[in-house]
């Protein structure tokens, strides 16, 4: 076995305990062995079978401020907050699938679409974030920082479903109106729907359980002026000036907030570039972003690059401005739409997809990686180490697992 399949086994091992405990409370609550039943499979079916990238992290930070080998009870407590992180991404995503009528999830039907599930599937999710707040109180009620557990999971909570919101209203899967995108709407999408739970909450869980102090003004930070892309990408709007006279930000919290926000947004870049140019094979999984109308980066990019005001192409210098013209009209009429050929061929995917290559998106993505992997390390040079505190490794960890990932 792996060093990395058996930190994996480990966790898993931690959440059947955890599992037991909540099992054992709704029975002690004397509710009938069907709705222990429904709520054990619940649990099993929606919440150990993703990747647990966000909750072994919570382990793997705890590990790298302390500087050593965590002890089983410092461990076991670091799993309890990474599970409660992983009870929150099932509460997403079984209310997610919902919203998207979506088929599958990780392989297998979603949960409301199992037989006798359907619309009682709202109330499972909402059983999965209420568990989490049942494990808080149970594991962290005597430590100084719970109400400050209790914030930033509430907040984080929140955050995501304002992502949520403007993801839904934006990009309908029944309604194309590429008006309503740009690459200032899908960061706010992104960072607020993504980065806060995937990369922030599992650090600031670490740091509180590690003694780091929260303070007393909330961690704050602003998307004003923080776009990491190239201007040719941004399009032209504030972008953040890797200079070391930046100010810093005033505590330890604020410093992660302002590595981990633009790293989620990175992340979630990647997962839309490779939804496009990485095969099947790969991916393990089939590219459905266009499909799909997912406001996602890629298309976003094209119609940067080919809005009216456009008269040529920095990734492609052999466009015209009159072809510019002609394949924003292709991306117009194509995007979006599902009907296939009758050799079951999406034509109208295939079509936006030669207009990115013409386009150049896959030189307009190496621009954007390179410039924001390049901003994220002189930020992580900054960090101020403190014994018992934040570690630059937190974040190079971070950064490690997916600079040039292929899926």
């Amino acid at each position: 076995m792996t060093d990395k399949a058996a930190r994996r086994a480990k966790f898993e091992q931690a959440f059947q305990t955890i599992q037991d405990e909540l099992i054992d409370y709704i029975r002690g609550e004397g509710m009938p062995e069907e709705a222990v039943e429904w709520y054990k499979a619940n649990l099993e079916y929606n919440v150990p079978g993703g990747k647990l990238n966000r909750g072994m992290s919570v382990v793997d930070t705890a590990e790298i401020i302390k500087g050593s080998a965590l002890t089983e009870a410092e461990y076991f407590r670091a799993a309890v907050l990474g599970w409660c992180i992983e009870l929150l991404q099932a509460f997403f995503l079984v209310a997610d699938d919902m919203m998207d009528t979506s088929i599958t999830r990780r392989g297998q039907p979603c949960w409301y679409r199992l037989p006798k599930i359907g619309m009682i599937a709202i109330n499972d999710s909402f059983m999965l974030e209420s568990a989490i707040y049942h494990l808080l109180k149970k594991h962290f009620r005597k430590e100084p920082y719970y109400a400050d557990l209790l914030d930033i999971f509430h907040d984080t909570t929140y955050k995501t479903e304002f992502g949520q919101l403007v993801d839904l209203i934006t990009a309908p899967e029944d309604h194309v109106d590429l008006s309503k995108f740009s690459l200032e709407r899908h960061r706010l999408i992104v960072i607020y729907k993504t980065a806060f739970y995937s990369f922030y909450l599992p650090v600031a869980c670490a740091m509180l359980m590690s003694g780091v102090p929260y303070p007393e003004n909330t961690p704050s930070f602003s998307l004003s002026g923080t776009s990491l892309a190239p201007a040719e990408i941004s399009g032209g709007t504030s972008v953040a000036r890797p200079t070391a006279t930046s100010s810093a930000p005033s505590d330890p919290y604020s410093t992660a907030l302002s590595i981990l926000i633009p790293l989620g947004e990175y992340f979630q870049v990647q997962d839309d570039f490779l939804d496009f140019s990485a095969t099947p094979e790969v991916l393990r999984k089939i590219g459905t972003d266009i499909v799909d109308n997912k406001c996602s980066w890629v298309v976003n990019t094209a119609l940067l690059l080919t809005s009216p005001d456009k008269t040529s192409n920095p990734f492609n210098t052999s466009t015209s401005a009159e072809r510019l013209r002609e394949i924003r009209a292709i991306l117009e009429a194509n995007y979006g739409k599902k009907e296939k050929d009758a050799q079951g061929v999406n034509q109208h995917e295939s079509k936006v997809k030669e207009i990115y290559e013409e386009l150049g998106v896959r030189k307009a993505y190496e621009a954007y990686e390179e410039r924001v992997v390049g901003v994220l390390k002189e930020r992580i040079a900054a960090v101020k180490e403190d014994e018992g505190g934040l570690k630059r490794e937190i974040f190079k960890s971070f950064l490690g697992k997916i600079y040039k990932r292929s899926k």
